[in-house]
């Protein structure tokens, strides 16, 4: 048997990149969360997706660079698909 054991990043962390992404996208999850668009679940998938991630310095960096937000979740970003699907949802 050939187990493979990840690490976690910080949960703490991983939560506030997730939801700075989201409202450098001007996505607000806790709005999601009170429409509707977003359950919990989803939710902690997502930050549990950003916590497998090996580009927090590139996601720290696209943060700290207004230039770079936008309507979109950045490529290199593990919750891009769910992100930008959701801002979908919730122009609609």
């Amino acid at each position: 048997m050939n187990a493979q054991v990840r690490y976690l990043g910080d949960p703490t962390l991983h939560f506030w990149l997730t939801r700075s992404v989201a409202r450098a996208m001007n996505l607000n999850l806790s709005e999601a969360m009170t429409q509707g668009h977003l359950t919990a679940r989803d939710y902690a998938e997502m930050v549990t997706r950003c916590r497998k991630c090996p580009h927090v310095e590139i996601c720290e960096a696209w943060l700290a660079t207004p230039a770079e937000t936008s309507g979109a979740a950045p490529d290199h970003c593990r919750n891009a698909q769910a992100l930008n699907a959701l801002a979908d949802r919730m122009e609609n």
